[in-house]
C-alpha cells in the first residue's frame, strides 16, 4: 500500500521498463537503470558485483535473462524516495524473486542502486490422488464422454459441474434427492458440447454445492473437496469439485457457473485462473439455474493458456486485442479484504500493471455501495431461487443443510415491493459501473479472505461468505465480465486479484492472459 506522498505511478512505470529492457536485453536501457559509480550492488547465488561496471560487464557477457512472468510485486516504502521492491515471477525452469532497492534522485528518475536475484523450484503440483475421491467427483470415466478427436483442445479433461447436462446421465445438483428424481438427459448442454466439438473430453461429472446456493465448497451429502493447493481447508463454492479437480490435475478444464462468485471464489480459494463471462455470451441452456438474472457458465484452469482457448471456443471467437487506458484500484473495495489479503492483492495487482504496462489509477466508491448493492443482489437472487426450486424446497423437507434450505426459505419472505426496490439499486449499480469501466478495468480481490479452514464451522464460513459477496457480486449484478487470476499469496494460501472489464469485452480481457505467462 502506499499514500499521496509516494510517486507509486513514477516507481511502477520504472519497474516496467526494466522488466522490458530485461527480456529485451537492451543493455543501454539496463544499464541507464542501474544508478552510476562504485557502490552499486548486484548479488546472485554467493556472490556479489559491487560496481555499475562490473554489473554492466556481467550483462554484456550472459548472452540475455531467463524468460519470466511477473506474478507478485512488493513495494515497500523507507521514504519518499526510496522503496524496496521485491519481484516474484514464474520461469520455464522455475520459480525467482528479485529484491531491489529504487532511489529517485534530484532530476526525479528512479534508478536501482542494489539487487539480489535467487531462483528455486516452481510451485509444487501436488498429489493428483488427492481429487480422486467421490467428495470431488460424483462419476468419472476414461473419458466418461469423448471428444471429436480433433480441434483445438484435442485432449483437455473437463470436469463437468453437476448442474450441467451430460447426454446419458442425470443432473445431481448436489443433493441426493434431487438427483433420485432427475431425469437421464437425453442431449449435451450447447456449452458443454461446444467444448467437445472442439475436442475436449468429460473426465466426470463433479460434485457442487446443494443447488449452488454457497461459496464454500461444503457439501452434507458428498463431504468436502479436498483442497490440493491448501490443505486442510475448503475449495471453495459452488463449483467446488471442478475447482478441487482441475487444482489436483486430475482434469485440465472445470466447466462450471458463476452466479455470485462460484468460479471466482473456487479460483482464489484453489489458486486457479478463472472465468465468470458477460452474461448471456455463453449459453445457459441445459444447465440447472439458481438464479437466470445472474446465472452464468464459465472456466476454470490451472494456466492461463488453456483457459484463454477453452474461453475462446465458448465464446465462438478468438481473443481480442484492445486494452484499457489503466488499470483502476479502489482501497476502499481492497479494504473490504482482510489486511493480509489486501496486501497480497495489492502485490498482484503492482505485477499486472508492470507486465502489461497499464498505469494504476485510483478510483473512488461510496462508502455505504457495496452494503447496499450487496443487499439489492441477495434480495434478487433469493426471490430467483425461491421461485426456482422452492416447490422441490417444500416436497423434501431435510433433503437441504439448514443452513442452504434457510437461503432458499428467505427467498419465500421477498415481496413484489421490496424485489423492485432492489432491481432499482441494481440499476443504477449497473449505471454506475458501466460509467466506471469507460476510464479502465476495475481491480479488486476476488475473495475477502484465502480458504477458511474445513473446521471453521458454519460461523466462520458464514462470515467469509458475508465479506466475499460484497466483492463477488459487483460483476454478478452488472453482468460484466469477470477474471480471476490466482497470483496473490498469503504466506502459502493462495487469493486471487479478480479484473472486471466492460460488457461484452471478453476477447480483449482474455487477451490480458497472452502475455502474462507461457503460450
Amino acid at each position: 500500500m502506499t499514500d499521496a506522498h509516494h510517486d507509486e505511478a513514477g516507481l511502477l512505470a520504472a519497474v516496467t521498463r526494466y522488466e522490458r529492457a530485461l527480456m529485451a536485453d537492451d543493455l543501454a536501457v539496463l544499464d541507464e537503470l542501474f544508478a552510476p559509480g562504485p557502490a552499486t550492488l548486484r548479488a546472485e547465488g554467493t556472490g556479489v558485483l559491487v560496481g555499475a561496471d562490473h554489473i554492466a560487464a556481467f550483462r554484456a557477457a550472459r548472452g540475455g535473462a531467463p524468460t519470466r512472468w511477473l506474478r507478485r510485486v512488493h513495494v515497500r516504502w523507507t521514504g519518499p524516495d526510496d522503496a524496496h521492491v521485491v519481484a516474484e515471477s514464474e520461469r520455464a525452469q522455475g520459480a525467482g524473486v528479485q529484491t531491489q532497492w529504487w532511489h529517485r534522485d534530484e532530476a526525479g528518475s528512479w534508478r536501482v542502486h542494489a539487487a539480489h536475484v535467487s531462483g528455486g523450484p516452481v510451485d509444487p503440483r501436488p498429489d493428483p490422488a488427492a481429487a480422486d475421491d467421490p467428495a470431488t467427483w460424483r462419476l468419472r470415466g476414461a473419458p466418461l464422454v469423448a471428444g471429436a478427436g480433433t480441434g483445438p483442445l484435442q485432449g483437455v479433461r473437463i470436469a463437468v459441474k453437476d448442474l450441467v447436462a451430460v447426454a446419458g446421465q442425470r443432473v445431481g445438483g448436489g443433493v441426493p434427492a434431487w438427483l433420485e428424481q432427475a431425469p437421464v438427459e437425453q442431449a449435451h448442454a450447447p456449452a458443454l458440447q461446444r467444448l467437445l466439438d472442439a475436442g475436449a473430453e468429460v473426465a466426470g461429472i463433479a460434485q457442487t454445492d446443494e443447488l449452488a446456493f454457497s461459496l464454500m465448497g461444503v457439501n452434507e451429502h458428498s463431504g468436502t473437496p479436498v483442497n490440493p493447493r491448501a490443505p486442510g481447508r475448503v475449495p471453495g463454492g459452488s463449483s467446488s469439485g471442478s475447482a478441487a479437480a482441475v487444482a489436483a490435475g486430475t482434469a485440465d478444464l472445470g466447466l462450471g457457473t458463476d452466479t455470485a462468485g462460484s468460479l471466482r471464489v473456487p479460483g482464489s480459494f484453489c489458486g486457479l485462473y478463472a472465468w465468470r463471462p458477460t452474461h448471456g455470451a455463453v449459453p445457459v441452456e441445459g444447465v440447472l439455474p439458481l438464479a437466470q438474472d445472474v446465472d452464468t457458465v464459465g472456466l476454470l484452469a490451472r494456466d492461463g493458456a488453456t483457459l484463454r482457448r477453452g474461453a475462446a471456443v465458448l465464446l465462438g471467437a478468438e481473443t481480442g486485442s484492445s486494452r484499457p487506458e489503466a488499470l483502476l484500484r479502489s482501497r476502499f473495495l481492497t479494504g473490504l479484504a482482510d489486511p493480509s489479503t489486501a496486501l497480497a492483492v495489492e502485490a498482484a495487482l503492482a505485477a499486472l500493471s508492470v507486465a502489461t504496462g497499464l498505469p494504476v489509477r485510483e478510483v473512488d466508491v461510496p462508502a455505504d455501495a457495496p452494503a447496499a448493492w450487496t443487499a439489492a443482489f441477495r434480495t434478487v437472487q433469493a426471490a430467483q431461487a425461491w421461485a426456482n426450486h422452492g416447490a422441490f424446497v417444500e416436497a423434501h423437507p431435510g433433503a437441504l443443510s439448514p443452513s442452504v434450505e434457510a437461503r432458499f426459505r428467505a427467498g419465500a419472505a421477498v415481496g413484489a415491493d421490496e424485489l423492485a426496490a432492489a432491481r432499482e439499486v441494481v440499476a443504477r449499480t449497473r449505471a454506475w459501473l458501466d460509467g466506471l469501466l469507460t476510464r479502465g478495468w476495475l481491480c479488486l480481490p476476488s475473495t475477502s479472505t484465502p480458504a477458511p479452514s474445513r473446521e471453521a464451522g458454519p460461523e466462520g464460513f458464514e462470515a467469509a461468505r458475508a465479506g466475499t459477496l460484497q466483492l463477488t457480486t459487483l460483476a454478478s449484478q452488472c453482468g460484466v465480465p469477470a477474471l480471476g487470476l490466482p497470483w496473490g499469496r498469503v504466506g502459502e494460501l493462495p487469493v486471487g486479484l479478480c479484473v472486471l472489464a466492460p460488457r461484452g469485452a471478453d476477447a480483449d480481457l482474455l487477451g490480458l492472459l497472452e502475455a502474462l505467462g507461457p503460450a
